[in-house]
């Protein structure tokens, strides 16, 4: 039962970034596109469409995937 509320809530997080990062976009108050990306890469550990796309924002963004990359080691995952 714990495992499922943990992915209950990842799905939840992701979408509530992704909306915030789709507001973002139109509104200038609110950061859109890294809450998109950090929308995505939430859902991404639930959603095999989310993964894909996430992979194709790395192939043609490289630089900023290595960035991401680094911050991920900063910040271990706790399982």
């Amino acid at each position: 039962m714990q495992t499922k509320n943990k992915k209950l809530l990842a799905v939840l997080l992701g979408w509530v970034f992704v909306a915030f990062g789709v507001i973002g976009v139109v509104l200038p108050i609110l950061p859109g596109i890294p809450l998109l990306l950090i929308g995505l890469l939430v859902l991404s550990s639930e959603y095999v469409w989310a993964h894909q796309l996430l992979g194709r924002i790395r192939e043609r963004f490289p630089a900023a995937s290595r960035k991401a990359q680094e911050w991920v080691g900063v910040f271990p995952r706790r399982d």
